[in-house]
């Protein structure tokens, strides 16, 4: 993990189309600022694990039913 020290009103760049500023910091609470593409999803850690486990289950899910239906193909 790359650790870097920022102070409110600076800011660093992730790549040419990613600027991250420092807005504030209160106590233990730090607020952000992001730009990035309109095109590239952001998301908050806990939302993202919860997305990357739902596509693990729609994943098996597909599968179980891919060879149920293997299974009558076979049967005709």
């Amino acid at each position: 993990m790359l650790i870097l020290t920022r102070r409110p009103g600076e800011s660093l760049y992730l790549g040419d189309n990613i600027k991250l500023k420092v807005l504030s910091v209160q106590g233990k609470q730090i607020k952000l600022g992001l730009e990035v593409p309109e095109d590239m999803p952001v998301y908050r850690e806990e939302v993202y694990q919860k997305i990357k486990e739902q596509n693990r289950l729609a994943l098996e899910t597909s599968q179980q039913d891919l060879l149920a239906a293997a299974s009558l193909w076979q049967k005709k």
